[in-house]
Order: structure tokens, then sequence, then C-alpha cells
């Protein structure tokens, strides 16, 4: 969750670490720092809060070294405040370190590094990592740069947990170590400089080369060249991998905040999410995954696991999947899948969502679905990401890159590429007329307009907005697969603008959560499904009758004086409608937040990339 930087080549390090810790602050972070080596060794300057306050400290003026690491902390262990800032450094201060992760074992370690005279100035799991490089290198009396990397290949077979660590010392002013497990680190490649980062858009500007590292990969890096070596130190080929995100796509581009901009790009996201995949004229082209007939029939139950934003377009991707392919699917939380002992097979699908792909939860739950012999399928956004990694199949939104933390084009892009996914196995397994495939497809097609078309109503959402954005409880209400639009609506409230949401099944209103209705509340509809409108304007009328204000979001013909506010979108089968229904429900949240004078793009506690179990 929290953001690394690094740079080592032949300019000023400082100006560029800045650079990028002020690109990774939208993954959420309590304070700052940044390391450089120096002529008189190595500097050090954090402190807690934002990147603006280590920016006007007087030290950073001083810094002239052209090798430095950088941090955005998000506390774990220990309160935020300087001491508990990265970087972290051991006694002698030979040795600085950055550390994305959690070290599970650090009270057994710090223990032993005290008994062996070792003292700390911290409250994290990280001070344990330099101090424990000092021990192996003085332990392992190897005073070259092959026992500097051996010393950090022994420290970190020693950790158990995640961790994404960049190293550098004193000792050695022309190299730098790098390493991860389980959280992310890419290393950019140019002529004669380095740049490292746990997000490729920090470092997006100076470089579309980079290197992926799997777990436990070390690279050594001079300015000029990257050497890899696996765990028993054995030197590996690594090749770079080409980024096709231009850097421009990571600024606002003349928008207030990245939220409203990723907002508006939601209708060229799914074209690209959509690409030469989908044709009237052929069938879906999903040749990457290879699924033969014979494995999508003999397939008893396919997970969909994932988190958040994620999980709610797994929810609709459930709808379409069962309805076409005739498939039972369940949807898991991730951070709940591995501890309920869930009943995998060789005859299961487990299909896997992170718009990062760096989500430790459902990273973990994948490696329990393969371990247990289900085949896997990634979903994610970022090519080379740790789960396309670790899956055995791996499909892209190409959504392009998403700033602000709460979540709306990747969404939109993994919604519509479930729906391609259902359509692709329903040709395969040949069990739908031609022509309900492909109306299927040409509403896809047709999603770009139509949310161009949504997009309408923002001045009425804006007036909603100013209405009730002092309220304390919204109630989001919906049936059938309106209900997973109201999750999603729900949680960007809750995100954005810190007002108590919850989002019920309409038809469940009578079975308890009724009793929440009083005079004055607002409750917000999604009327989408035709089959079930009837039902759930039932349910919008039970509360309307104990005094509740309503917006409706429909794309049908209602009775609008039935309702205070009803925002007419454009109609679109029952499969895709989340994507439509679900603008308004983005923007609602977006415009309350700017209301309400909050940060949009970085709400408190939370993390873009959440890289911790």
């Amino acid at each position: 969750m929290c953001g690394i930087v690094g740079y080592i080549g032949t300019k000023k390090a400082c100006p560029i670490l800045l650079v990028g810790l002020s690109r990774l602050e939208y993954r959420g972070y309590d304070s700052a720092g940044i390391s450089t080596i120096e002529k008189d060794g190595l500097s050090l300057v954090k402190d807690k809060g934002r990147v603006k306050v280590l920016e006007s400290n007087q030290e950073i003026e001083k810094l002239d070294g052209t090798i430095g690491i950088a941090h955005t902390r998000w506390a774990t262990h220990g309160k935020p405040s300087k001491e508990n800032s990265h970087p972290h450094q051991d006694n002698s201060k030979t040795f600085s370190v950055v550390h994305n992760g959690i070290i599970e074992n650090y009270h057994e370690l710090r223990n032993m590094l005290e008994q062996n005279g070792y003292n700390f100035l911290s409250q994290t799991d990280t001070e344990v990592i330099p101090n424990l490089i000092h021990y192996y290198f003085t332990k392992n009396q190897d005073s070259s740069v092959h026992g500097f990397l051996q010393a950090v290949r022994d420290c970190c077979l020693s950790l158990k947990g995640s961790f994404a660590l960049e190293i550098i010392s004193k000792l050695f002013p022309e190299n730098m170590i790098v390493v991860r497990k389980d959280s992310p680190l890419v290393i950019g490649t140019c002529e004669d400089e380095k740049y490292i980062s746990s997000d490729i858009p920090a470092i997006l500007s100076y470089t579309r080369d980079f290197y992926l590292l799997n777990d436990l990969e070390f690279a050594l890096l001079k300015n000029t060249e990257a050497k890899f070596y696996d765990t028993d130190l054995n030197e590996i080929d690594k090749r770079t991998s080409s980024i096709e995100w231009t850097a421009t796509a990571s600024e606002k581009n003349g928008y207030d905040d990245f939220m409203l901009k990723e907002i508006y790009e939601q209708p060229t996201a799914i074209r690209e999410t959509l690409g030469a995949k989908i044709s009237l004229n052929s069938k879906c082209n999903f040749d990457e995954l290879k699924f033969t007939k014979e494995y999508l029939s003999n397939i008893e139950k396919i997970y969909i696991i994932a988190c958040g934003t994620a999980m709610h377009a797994g929810l609709a991707g459930k709808n379409v999947i069962e309805k076409l392919c005739r498939i039972p699917v369940e949807v898991d939380i991730a951070s709940e899948f591995r501890y309920r002992d869930p009943i995998i097979n060789e005859k299961t699908l487990s299909i896997f969502i992170s718009q990062s792909g760096e989500t430790a939860d459902t990273i973990a739950a994948l490696k329990l679905a393969k371990a247990s012999g289900s085949k896997t399928l990634a979903i994610s956004n970022v090519i080379g990401s740790s789960i396309t990694r670790e899956a055995d199949y791996s499909i892209y939104t190409h959504a392009g890159p998403e700033i602000a933390v709460a979540s709306t084009k990747a969404y939109t892009s993994q919604v519509v590429l479930l729906n391609m996914l259902a359509v692709y196995f329903s040709e395969i397994l040949e069990n739908q007329p031609l022509d309900v495939i492909n109306k299927i497809k040409q509403e896809m097609l047709d999603l770009p307009k139509k949310i161009t078309k949504t997009f309408k109503c923002k001045n009425e959402i804006k007036a909603f907005a100013k209405k009730i954005y002092q309220e304390k409880d919204v109630f989001f209400l919906g049936r059938g697969i309106d209900e997973t639009v109201a999750k999603e609506g729900s949680l960007k409230l809750k995100e954005i603008s810190y007002i108590h949401s919850e989002s019920y099944a309409a038809g469940e209103l009578k079975h308890g959560s009724i009793a929440l209705i009083e005079n004055g509340v607002t409750v917000i509809s999604v009327l989408m499904d035709k089959a079930l409108i009837e039902k759930s304007i039932s349910n919008i009328q039970e509360v309307i009758s104990r005094g509740a204000k309503t917006l409706v979001v429909t794309s049908h013909d209602c009775d609008e004086n039935m309702f205070d506010k009803v925002i007419k979108v454009p109609d679109t089968i029952t499969y895709l409608s989340p994507i439509i229904a679900i603008i308004p429900l983005q923007l609602l949240a977006y415009y309350i937040s700017k209301e309400k004078g909050l940060d949009v793009d970085k709400p408190r506690n939370l993390a873009k990339s959440v890289t911790v179990e």
C-alpha cells in the first residue's frame, strides 16, 4: 500500500524521487522520506505528512547524490511519525532501506538482533531489515559487492511475509539492490539510468522499457547495467517488457481531479477493452485462453474471487456467465476465500480480478486454487503484474492507468470483459442461438456512445448532490443485477464522501432493514432490469410511505411524479446495465465529495493497491 521510488543514474536523484513520490500519492500514505548516497555517506530526510512537507525541508536542498531511494508510508506497524517513516537505516548507518509489505516474523528477528547488540528507533517491522543486512554482511566477512548481495539474499530468506525492497549502502556508492516477494516492484531502464517504482505511472515519463521481477529475484543495479540473480545467486537472464501507456495518460489533462477524468474516460476505456476481440462476423477472440468445449463442458463450478469494486464486477459477471453458459458461479471475497476451506478441484475454474494485479489477498487465493488443481484465470489492468504471472491464463482490461483511489473505469472495463468472457464460453459450448449472441455483441459495441449520452445527467446529479451532501446515512436498493450496482454505488459514496451508506436487495427491506427508514432519509434505487421493475417500484413505495427522499436511476418509463428525482439513462440489455447505471452513481459520489470539500482522489485511510493482507 506504500509507494516506492528509486533512481540510479547521472542526474541528481532527489528531484526525480520527489516527482515519483508525488505521482504515487494516490496510493494512500501518511509520511514520506528520501535517502541518497552523498560524498560523506548516506543522507536521510523523512517526516510525517504529505510529500510537500518533505519538499519544504531545508535538508532536501543539500542532496546532490545520483543514487537514491524514496518512500511514501501507509502505517501498519507503529503510528504515523517521523521515527516510523521510511527509509530506515541500520545502527551503523551503512545501509538504507525502503520497504513495501509486512514482515510477519519481525518480533522474532528483532529479539535476535537485540540479543546481538542492535538497537531500534522505531515501532516498524521494516527496521529489522537494514540491521539484518548489516548482521549478515559482517558475519559473512565478504566486503565485496557480492558480499553485499549475499547479505541481502540471506536477509530476505530470513523474512516471512511480503516485501518489495530497495537497498543502498555507503560502502557501494555505484550500486543499488532491489528485490520483491508478493509486493509490486518494477525497474525502468534507459541507456545510463535505472528507475525503480512500485507502480509504473510514477516513472512512465522517463522510460517505457521495464524489467519485471518474479518473487525472490535479486537485481544488482548500476546506472549502466542490471544483473539478476536467483536465491542461489546464480545469474539469470531477464529481458525488458515495453509498456504501451503514455506518460500523459496519468496526468489530469484539464480535469479538476483524476476521478472525474477517469469517469469521463470510460467510453475510451471500454473501446480499448473490446479491442479486436468482439465482432458480429466472427467468434470472440480469446486465443490466449485455449479453452476447449470438452474442458468447459466438464466444469462443475466457476469461482470469481476479488476484493471491493472488483468483487462487485464479479457479481455482475456471475449473472451473465450463469445465464449464457449454465455453469454455477460463486463470487467470493478474496480475504475470506482461503479461510473457509473452499471445495476446489480440477473441475473448478477460478477467475481472479484485480485492477492492479498486486492485491495481496487475491494473489494468495489464486495460489490456493492453483495448488488445489483448479485452472486459474487472472483479469487485470496491468500487464506483467504479479497476479498475471501467477495465473495459468491472463486477460487484460486495457483501461489505462487509473490514479484515483476510488475505481471507476476499471470497474466498468471489468464488467465488459466478464461479459465478453461469457460470450466466448457460450460460443465454445454452442449453447445459445446466434441472434442472442449477436445482440449482446452489438450492445457491447454500442456501450461507448451510450455512456457518452449518460454523461448528460451531470447537472441533474450535481444539483441532487447539493441537496443531500450533509446527510449522515444514505441507502441504495436494487433487485437482481441491479443490486450489484447498488453495492458499487454505495461503496463509491462511502469511499470518497465518508457518508455512511448501505445497499440492500430491495425485496429484503421488509425483513428487517426497513426499520432504518425514517422521515427525510435518502434512498437511491436502481431500476434497470425490466423483469423486476414492477416489484422494485413496490419496494420503493414502501420507503416513500415512511418519508424517504428518493432518487431513481432507470432506463425505463415510469411515473416520475412518484419520486423526488428520476435520472433517465440509455437502455441496454440486462447483462450490461451495470455499466450504464453506475455512471450517475459515480458522479453523485464525486459531486457530494466536492460539496464537502474533500480530497476526491486520495480519501482518508485508503490506498489504491492493497498489497498487504
